[in-house]
């Protein structure tokens, strides 16, 4: 299997005096069933030169949790290794992926507003024209975009709910494909569409 790059959450643990890399343990089972091995990043900006040109990513997940520090969030090294990776994946011409808080990072870096929405937190909505239902446990989202990015999918209430880059291989998509019990199919087709070829498409049903 081909390597991909996943970011990972900052967990703050005051008990202990620590700053703690996480990442959900459904993403490596998603990404292999997408074709992919996950390699997960540390939150250090300073190693991320020598990591990505000693393991050559075929591709690059921005992965969920915490907020941006534009938003609130107290994270700022999450925020400058994932500023570091996308330099390097636009240089080289990978594929970049944001899921949720990772595709508000891609959205604030490519010039939209990420603005505070309510009613997005553990819950379940429909996106798209076909009736598509996916999970939601974001408080933050665009609802406006400009060329080059172009809006896939949004809610009910007009939030960004996946997005891609017109002339570059750079998407996102605001629901957490690994959290789904079962894999949805459809999810696997397209991230491993979008890590292989670089283009992103929301899929009808058994497409």
């Amino acid at each position: 299997m081909r390597p991909v790059l996943i970011t990972q959450r900052v967990d703050v643990v005051a008990s202990h005096g620590e700053r703690r890399d996480a990442l959900d343990q459904r993403w490596p089972r998603f990404l292999a069933a997408c074709g992919f091995l996950a390699l997960p990043v540390p939150n250090d900006p300073a190693i991320i030169p020598t990591l990505v040109e000693t393991l050559a990513p075929a591709g690059i997940v921005f992965s969920g949790g915490n907020d941006l520090a534009c938003l609130g969030g107290d994270v700022p090294e999450r925020d400058a290794v994932e500023a570091a990776l996308l330099d390097f994946a636009r240089r080289r011409g990978l594929p970049v992926l944001g899921v949720c808080r990772g595709t508000q990072f891609l959205l604030d870096r490519l010039g939209a507003r990420v603005e505070p929405v309510a009613g997005h937190v553990a819950v379940r909505h429909p996106v798209g024209a076909d009736g598509m239902v996916v999970n939601s446990y974001h408080a933050h989202g665009a609802r406006r975009l400009a060329p080059p990015l172009e809006t896939l999918a949004t809610s009910p209430d007009g939030v960004v709910e996946a997005f891609r880059h017109g002339g570059e291989a750079i998407g996102g998509v605001m629901w957490h494909p690994e959290r789904e019990e079962p894999f949805s199919a459809r999810d696997i087709a397209m991230v491993r569409e979008f890590l292989e070829a670089g283009t992103l498409r929301i899929r009808k049903e058994n497409a």
